[in-house]
């Protein structure tokens, strides 16, 4: 059975998005002013920051389809909204999951309208470079998947 998102639950839902999409984008910006496209500075071990524009999306998949990325993030980002409002109270993890993929989503998204891109920094050297944005997604995703894997509580009969 569905239950609806509750008021503290959107609340809490706009709190993790709000603060989500803000450490990226600034993030982001300081990226873009400190350091030149395709400029790397390391930081300590495998970390460091590299500059560079990401026109895809994950492993710059679709990256001469923009258009269809940002249609595509938009609707998703619609469907975790309807998503959230029908079944949002089902689990008190749910506002942090659906926060974090939503800021995440809407970060990444933002970049794509505003510049054409998607401004990736952090560099594992093992991995593809990423943003928080990307981090947000990927811990947004564990975290429903937790979710998913122990179960959903039953309302008591």
């Amino acid at each position: 059975m569905l239950e609806p998102a509750t008021l503290l639950g959107w609340v809490g839902l706009a709190a993790i998005a709000a603060a989500t999409l803000a450490a990226d984008q600034a993030t982001k910006a300081v990226a873009r002013q400190t350091l030149a496209l395709d400029e790397s500075i390391a930081i300590v071990g495998p970390l460091s920051f590299t500059r560079v524009h990401n026109t895809g999306i994950a492993l710059s998949i679709a990256s001469d389809q923009q258009a269809v990325v940002a249609v595509l993030t938009a609707v998703a980002v619609g469907w975790m909204i309807v998503h959230f409002a029908r079944s949002g109270a089902r689990h008190a993890a749910y506002p942090v999951a659906f926060g974090l993929l939503l800021g995440g989503a809407l970060g990444n998204l933002s970049d794509r309208v505003v510049h054409g891109y998607v401004t990736d920094f952090v560099d594992l050297r093992v991995l593809p470079v990423f943003n928080l944005a990307d981090l947000f997604v990927l811990v947004g995703v564990g975290v429903l998947m937790g979710i998913l894997l122990r179960g959903v509580p039953r309302p008591a009969a």
